[in-house]
């Protein structure tokens, strides 16, 4: 088990951007999504059941205009849409981890960055998609934010082939945290 320290924030975020944008190569892309041109994508890959189970965002089309809009406008975090050779596979949340609900449970700095993943179309799962996306896109959220140093991720403890992925994609697991709508397994990669 990797170990965390007890850090715990006390500084005033207000001087902490917003997540960054990852900036990927390769095959890969990453980009801020647009509520106009990405919304019924988005809200079709929150329908899906593999992901409506894990994620429970099964929300009208309307409330995701606005999440988008919200997280968009906002500094805790940005809706990404992931790019494999020119078509969206993954929907990412980039979170500051301190402004989030997990920094009741985790001993968050101020830059550290959490995500949320998923992939869109049930055919895409199972192709080691995430696995080889997840260093790449740890990378590029470090280079993108010198001061973060961990990045995390908070799968919910039933959700085996997230967690099996996260782990070949360089992730650690750190512990079961008890969160709102989940126990969740904290998984991070430190730079």
């Amino acid at each position: 088990m990797t170990h965390l320290d007890a850090y715990r924030p006390t500084d005033d975020l207000s001087g902490v951007p917003g997540p960054p944008l990852p900036v990927l190569t390769g095959r890969w892309r990453a980009r801020a999504a647009d509520p106009g041109r990405d919304l019924s994508l988005v809200h079709r890959w929150m329908q899906s059941p593999h992901v409506a189970a894990f994620w429970h965002q099964a929300w009208p089309r309307e409330r995701w205009a606005e999440e988008l809009r919200t997280q968009l406008a906002g500094v805790h975090s940005l809706p990404v849409l992931v790019d494999l050779d020119g078509d969206p596979v993954m929907y990412l949340e980039v979170y500051r981890a301190a402004r989030d609900v997990v920094a009741g449970v985790y001993p968050a700095r101020p830059h550290d960055i959490g995500l949320h993943v998923a992939v869109g179309e049930l055919g895409m799962t199972d192709r080691g998609l995430v696995r080889s996306l997840l260093p790449e896109l740890a990378d590029a959220l470090f280079a993108a934010d010198p001061r973060c140093t961990r990045v995390l991720l908070e799968p919910d403890v039933r959700n085996r082939r997230a967690i099996s992925s996260f782990t070949a994609g360089g992730f650690a697991p750190v512990g079961e945290v008890l969160l709102p709508d989940k126990v969740a397994l904290l998984m991070v990669r430190s730079r």
